[in-house]
């Protein structure tokens, strides 16, 4: 297979129960919970348009019926906007709006694990390089993560990883790759680590929730025995790939917001706001009173 094969699919895994968020997430998939007016799925998927990404492939499970409603037509409200003259809501919906046939749907019936979910999308993906976006963790910058992976393949082919730094002593609580040989818009992955030991991380470098990844993986999936927390990993998957395979990372320059706790979900809530004209100034005096507020009830204390 050609190493430099454009990477036109993408999986975005959206099976999880979203227990953190209870009872929020009783009745409505974590990935409908909205960043401002948004919901968080939109934004991988806007992500993945951005790096030019032509076909998506949502891994479900049960009670996600929502999501593929969401990115269906809607000609009742498309109509009802047009004859209110609400423009500038249905330009952006219509924008929204995926072209006819460029998004798939299959479940993933058991809570498997990640390396799972990527498993059962294997025969719409085929033998294609593809994208993995997981869409609790949302790219805040001047662009998306996956624009600069994509940029990255283009040159190194192979498979790809989104990474940013943390502090070295957050190492533990994260996967973590090593640092070898840099090139162009990242460097050579030496080694993969899940949640490393205090003091025995390779390199402070963090995945991101954002993968290019050769189709082989799905082979390597289907024979992988079952890893930490009794669930199919990738990471594991991933390391027996990079026995015949290269690996690359593409360090983002922007931030990525892990919207699967509430402190990151706040956060991102808080930061796209502000990048919003029309409500960032009320966002900011808003969030000044309210620390202010809090500091002068803590001096009190």
């Amino acid at each position: 297979m050609d190493p430099r094969k454009t990477v036109r699919k993408a999986i975005i895994p959206v099976a999880g129960n979203g227990t953190r968020f209870l009872p929020a997430t009783k009745a409505m998939p974590k990935e409908m919970l909205t960043i401002v007016d948004r919901p968080v799925v939109q934004y991988a998927v806007d992500e993945a348009r951005q790096a030019g990404i032509e076909h998506i492939v949502f891994v479900t499970g049960r009670n996600k019926q929502v999501i593929e409603d969401h990115f269906d037509d809607t000609p009742e409200l498309m109509s009802s906007l047009s004859r209110s003259g609400k423009t500038a809501q249905l330009s952006e919906l219509e924008n929204m709006l995926p072209v006819a046939g460029s998004v798939s749907f299959t479940r993933q019936q058991a809570p498997l694990g990640l390396g799972h979910a990527v498993w059962c999308a294997r025969d719409l993906i085929g033998d294609e390089p593809f994208a993995l976006l997981l869409p609790d963790m949302i790219s805040y910058g001047a662009y998306g993560c996956m624009a600069g992976l994509v940029d990255l393949y283009s040159s190194t082919g192979g498979n790809v990883l989104g990474v940013e730094q943390c502090a070295p002593e957050d190492a533990s609580k994260y996967g973590i790759v090593g640092k070898g040989i840099s090139v162009p818009r990242g460097f050579a992955v030496t080694e993969m680590v899940e949640k490393p030991r205090a003091g025995e991380a390779p390199s402070n470098y963090y995945l991101n929730g954002r993968y290019i990844l050769q189709p082989e993986i799905f082979d390597i999936l289907h024979e992988q025995p079952r890893g930490a927390g009794n669930e199919i990993q990738l990471t594991d998957a991933m390391v027996t790939l990079a026995e015949r395979q290269s690996f690359h990372a593409h360090p983002y320059e922007g931030r990525t917001f892990d919207c699967g706790c509430k402190h990151g979900f706040i956060e991102a809530n808080v930061a796209f706001a502000l990048d919003r004209p029309e409500i960032s100034d009320l966002v900011y005096e808003s969030l000044r009173d309210m620390v202010l507020s809090h500091e002068r009830r803590g001096r009190a204390a």
